[in-house]
């Protein structure tokens, strides 16, 4: 007779065997810190100009040498249910901003550390979590406060190139000057009247050889392919864009035709190929000189192609294909049908151009106002190229952050300390126990400055100490200075170290919203996990672009 072993009382004996719980304090709240700690220290390392790069090798053997917290994050394969609030704090704040992923986390995790001594004094999970919240609204009071540069027209070269610099010296510290000129000259070349200036619009080609000096930017498209005929170039064209095959078109069903004779057999074939030179005349008649297609090219398509003296570009992407047409200004069509007057697109030049002995195809659109501008980045290794990208990307969304508020912080830990320093006189002004989590997020923000100094190898206590003297002083832009020997600060306005307004506001929130939420939790119930294959990450109809 088979013994019936009684299962534990309480939640437990409701779920399936497997399950597992964790409750309390002990249990629940310290565990959940714990790991978020020890996941904040290990990007905390990463942080400013001079943090150090991690190797990261994800789950389909692709390796990573960055700094970037967005990508460390995207990459690790986080499974800590409390760890994860922070990766999709950090990817919320990707999301909207397009910088300052490791400030969130950074941030969350120096809350969660001060607030343990809270825990443990018996303040209670949601007195801290109120008082946490108190402070961030003080905090974002503060912040217009400290204001100390603003661009009223971001079509002004010089100003957004010294305004978006900071953001790429982060990733590239030594060549923030070339590459910000670049990101600069790309934006504002493509941003249109009126609507919104949109981030996909500047597309990077990364072309290994020769030295990143050597990167330029395109008006325009850059494919690295070749063409599929025999023109290679084309100016002043009419540009026909297809996602169908061009090819002789296949039947649903399949039919049977009975030959008798050779006769037939020619004249069978030779209808065909006068049906398939119909279309491409069709073509070649509305004046178009070049034939884009997201499908292949058929062996005597192409010989009709090369006969009507056009030029035939192959696409594999669907994504590349809508860019393009967007780039020319055509309709991309889904059938071999010659295309309107109104769905034709028109470029100034496309032909084949070497880069190092990369053969690219190059759409450039330079005497009309172009859509799409594309930053050609030239390196030595794939990783490298992969983190100037990187940086590129950064300066870009630091562009459209412009674009919405062209206000700007001082950088450099400066407007941290600065709020630590408010908070902390706002914390003796309060009566209740939310002072003692106003204080934890004054010494939070403190670690910033802490963080750089650490990392750049200086005396973090000196430093700390010498900013703190200089914000008593009333001096608000005094921040870290990384290539001072003397531990000493600097005025990060007259050095042009600012931090764009949206980025620090929205980490702020998300830090702090993320920490809030960690700390009131008090129960991790974990069921039993279901067998079979995990679905993909994407899910069953994603339609993202890889």
């Amino acid at each position: 007779m088979a013994l019936h072993v009684p299962k534990a009382p309480g939640v437990a004996q409701m779920l399936k065997e497997g399950a597992r719980m964790y409750s309390g304090l002990e249990e629940a709240v310290y565990r959940n810190i714990n790991a978020c700690k020890q996941f904040s220290h290990s990007v905390r390392s990463a942080y400013g100009p001079n943090g150090m790069n991690k190797m990261i090798i994800n789950h389909i053997d692709k390796q990573f040498v960055t700094s970037d917290a967005g990508t460390i994050i995207r990459e690790l394969d986080v499974e800590h249910p409390a760890a994860k609030l922070m990766v999709l704090a950090s990817q919320m704040q990707d999301a909207e901003v397009g910088d300052g992923t490791n400030f969130v986390i950074v941030l969350a995790g120096a809350l969660l550390e001060s607030s343990e001594d809270l825990l443990r004094l018996g303040i209670n999970p949601s007195e801290i979590s109120t008082g946490l919240e108190v402070a961030l609204e003080k905090c974002l009071e503060i912040l217009p406060t400290l204001e100390c540069f603003k661009i009223e027209n971001c079509r002004d070269v010089k100003a957004v190139t010294a305004a978006i610099k900071t953001s790429i010296m982060s990733k590239q510290l030594g060549h923030e000057q070339f590459i910000a000129d670049l990101v600069t000259r790309a934006c504002v070349s493509i941003i249109p009247e009126q609507t919104t200036f949109n981030v996909d619009n500047i597309r990077v080609c990364k072309i290994l050889g020769s030295g990143l000096l050597q990167s330029s930017i395109i008006q325009g498209m850059v494919f690295k392919r070749q063409v599929e005929g025999d023109v290679s170039s084309i100016t002043k064209g009419k540009v026909a864009l297809y996602s169908c095959p061009v090819d002789i078109a296949q039947t649903e069903t399949k039919g049977t035709v009975l030959i008798k004779t050779a006769d037939e057999l020619v004249k069978f074939s030779r209808g065909e190929e006068s049906l398939l030179e119909a279309q491409i005349k069709a073509i070649a008649d509305t004046g178009a000189k070049v034939v884009v297609s997201g499908g292949k090219f058929g062996d005597m398509a192409l010989h009709f192609v090369n006969k009507y003296q056009m030029m035939a570009v192959r696409l594999n992407s669907k994504f590349d294909l809508r860019r393009l047409s967007k780039a020319v200004g055509g309709t991309v069509l889904p059938r071999l049908t010659p295309p309107t007057p109104q769905e034709l697109g028109y470029i100034d030049s496309v032909g084949v151009k070497e880069f190092g002995g990369t053969e690219t195809v190059v759409f450039n659109n330079q005497s009309s106002e172009s859509k799409i501008a594309t930053i050609i980045v030239r390196g030595s290794t794939d990783n490298y190229l992969d983190d100037i990208e990187r940086a590129i990307d950064d300066g870009v969304n630091t562009f459209k952050g412009i674009t919405r508020d062209g206000r700007f912080l001082p950088g450099a830990g400066a407007v941290e300390l600065e709020l630590a320093h408010r908070l902390t006189k706002y914390a003796d002004s309060l009566p209740g126990l939310e002072q003692y989590a106003v204080r934890k997020l004054a010494v939070a923000l403190e670690t910033f400055p802490k963080i750089l100094a650490e990392n750049s190898g200086a005396n973090s206590t000196m430093v700390l100490a010498n900013l703190h003297r200089a914000h008593k002083e009333g001096n608000k832009n005094a921040g870290f200075d990384i290539d001072s020997e003397s531990n000493g600060y600097c005025d990060t306005k007259e050095r042009g170290i600012l931090d764009l307004y949206n980025a620090k506001e929205w980490g702020l929130k998300y830090g702090v919203g993320a920490a809030c939420t960690i700390i009131k939790i008090d129960q991790i119930i974990m069921a039993k996990r279901a067998g079979g294959p995990k679905p993909k990450a994407g899910g069953h109809n994603s339609d993202d672009e890889s």
